[in-house]
């Protein structure tokens, strides 16, 4: 029997996610000011994965025995490498508040598309009118956006960063149980960092990129999001998963977007234009309509949005994968 949580526990676990999440999208920011985008993700994940693996080892002999090693790969560079990396690319032309009302989104396209491709159960009308505000929020933010300087691939990345993220999150729950979600999430960020090392090839980020110009701040900001970011965040998640209700956990969706988009306007100096806020509000009550629908199955796309907005998707009820069936 497990013990009882305790609450001063639970108060920092929530505290760490609300936070740490909300702070990773400057984190980026100041990442790729001397660090090619990619290379960074994939530097990030190699020692965050490299870290767990070890960890995992001093624990049992074969720490990725068990796993359905083609879906983990290819929740790996759905999640980690092209939900992740796209993202990073993303911020070399988007601001870094701007990205993270985007991502915010997540659990909006998560119903959206489990609607349409995998359980084909149609969201119920409130869930429906928060898709509908959601992706209303995104039309705004993305026509602001390419208003200004943005270029158009710049936020084509990010949707596609979305899009993958949410994907991957809808396969992974096929693949792996609650008792092996440790050593999916480690073999999935090695995954992810060995795609962004063959975009770091496709994009040939070598050109002009000079390692003696690397800044202290830049160096600063990826063991921030390492430590931080992918290792204690995530801990952090999962201790909540086992102890308290999804739908509580799920209110960091709301927290993120405006800690990023606070940090973006202090930290960085990137102004809050007034579409932005319209944009916020959409999607921010969108996500809520979501989040908080009330649904009669357990298993819905609901629960499954509840769990999609961090990097780390650890399952949030007992359920057993799927064995060869993809559909």
């Amino acid at each position: 029997m497990s013990a009882r949580p305790s609450s001063t526990g639970i108060v920092l676990a929530f505290a760490a996610i609300y936070v740490i999440w909300g702070t990773t999208f400057a984190g980026i920011a100041l990442v790729i000011r001397t660090v090619p985008p990619f290379l960074s993700g994939a530097v990030r994940f190699l020692l965050a994965g490299g870290l767990m693996y070890l960890w995992l080892r001093a624990r049992e002999r074969r720490p990725f025995d068990g796993l359905n090693l083609g879906g983990t790969l290819l929740c790996g560079v759905l999640l980690t490498g092209i939900g992740n990396g796209f993202l990073i690319w993303s911020q070399t032309g988007l601001p870094s508040g701007v990205a993270a009302l985007f991502i915010a989104s997540l659990p909006v396209s998560i119903l959206l598309l489990d609607w349409m491709v995998f359980s084909r159960r149609p969201p119920r009308a409130l869930a429906g009118l928060g898709v509908a505000l959601g992706l209303g929020g995104i039309v705004v933010l993305s026509l602001h956006s390419l208003s200004g300087t943005v270029r158009a691939s710049h936020v084509i990345a990010v949707l596609t960063a979305e899009f993958a993220w949410a994907l991957g999150t809808l396969l992974q729950r096929r693949y792996v149980g609650p008792e092996r979600v440790v050593n999916f999430t480690c073999l999935q960020m090695l995954a992810g960092a060995a795609f962004q090392v063959l975009m770091v090839l496709v994009d040939r980020e070598w050109i002009g990129f000079v390692p003696s110009r690397i800044s202290v701040q830049s160096v600063l900001a990826l063991l921030y999001l390492v430590v931080f970011g992918s290792l204690i965040a995530f801990n952090c998640y999962a201790y909540l998963v086992a102890h308290v209700a999804p739908q509580k956990i799920a209110t960091y969706a709301l927290v993120n977007p405006v800690i990023a988009l606070a940090l973006g306007a202090v930290l960085l100096g990137e102004q809050v234009s007034p579409a932005a806020i319209l944009a916020t509000v959409l999607v921010l009550l969108g996500v809520g309509l979501v989040l908080f629908q009330r649904r009669a199955v357990p298993e819905s796309a609901a629960t499954v949005a509840a769990q999609a907005a961090g990097w780390y998707k650890a399952p949030l009820s007992p359920r057993k994968p799927a064995r060869r069936r993809l559909t």
